[in-house]
């Protein structure tokens, strides 16, 4: 449950870094306006969630490998 949580707060952190820093202004300027656009997207209403998943499993990917490879060196230096 722990781990979970830890990988949820990991999503929505990304959620938050990348919708801010691909649409700063417009969160600053119109933050409503921009949320109701969303449907009108030409990338769809889900976007934001789709692609913020797909930097998420690439950025999983990577700490997998990061784990074995750690783990590999480890039982090495035994």
């Amino acid at each position: 449950m722990k781990r979970a949580l830890k990988e949820i707060g990991i999503y929505i952190a990304l959620f938050f870094i990348l919708s801010f820093t691909m649409h700063f202004h417009a969160c600053i300027t119109h933050p409503i306006k921009h949320i109701e656009a969303l449907p009108t997207s030409p990338f769809g209403p889900y976007h934001p969630f789709v692609f913020t998943f797909a930097i998420y499993l690439a950025i999983l990917i990577v700490r997998i490998f990061v784990h074995l490879l750690r783990k590999y060196i480890m039982q090495g230096s035994k």
